[in-house]
C-alpha cells in the first residue's frame, strides 16, 4: 500500500524551474510557515531516459502524493508530452490540483473543463491557503459534480 503523504509539483522545467526552486526554498526556511513533502525527492527521471521510463517514474511520484501543485507559466499549456500527462494522471487518481499562476501565466483551461481545480497567484500565502483548504473543498465539488477552474473570493 502506498501512503499518500507527498505534494506533487508539475511545471515547465525549461522555463519555470526558478518557481519550483522557490517552493523548495520556502519549505526549507524555518522562518516561513510552509511545508512541502516533495514527491520529487523520491526518484528522479532523467531527461535522457526513454519517454516511457520517465512516465513510469512520474506515475510513481504522483501515486505517493495527496495533492498536486501545477505551476502555470507562459508556456505551460504547450507542454502536452509530460506536464499534461502528469495532470491527466493526477485527475485519474482524483487528486486535488492547485494551479499556482505566475504573473503572465496562461491557464491551460481545456485541461480542466471536466475537473474541479483551484487557481491562485504564485504567492506564498495563496499557495499555503490552497494547500490547507482546497482538498476538502475539492471533495465537495467532486461530489456535487462542479467542475472547472475555481478561485477564492
Amino acid at each position: 500500500m502506498v501512503y499518500k503523504t507527498k505534494t506533487y509539483i508539475a511545471f515547465d522545467g525549461g522555463n519555470d524551474m526558478n518557481y519550483y526552486n522557490t517552493l523548495k526554498m520556502w519549505s526549507n526556511n524555518d522562518k516561513i510557515n510552509f511545508k512541502l513533502n516533495n514527491a520529487h525527492d523520491l526518484k528522479s527521471a532523467l531527461d535522457s531516459s526513454l519517454p516511457e521510463s520517465i512516465k513510469r517514474s512520474l506515475r510513481e511520484r504522483i501515486q505517493s502524493s495527496k495533492i498536486m501543485i501545477l505551476i502555470v507559466g507562459k508556456e505551460t499549456h504547450h507542454h502536452i508530452k509530460f506536464v499534461k500527462y502528469e495532470v491527466e494522471y493526477a485527475k485519474s487518481l482524483n487528486m486535488p490540483i492547485i494551479l499556482a499562476v505566475i504573473d503572465g501565466g496562461i491557464l491551460p483551461k481545456s485541461w480542466f473543463f471536466d475537473y474541479p481545480v483551484i487557481q491562485v497567484p504564485f504567492k506564498l500565502e495563496n499557495i499555503n491557503l490552497a494547500m490547507n483548504d482546497w482538498p476538502l473543498k475539492f471533495q465537495q465539488h467532486k461530489k456535487q459534480r462542479d467542475v472547472g477552474i475555481w478561485q477564492y473570493k
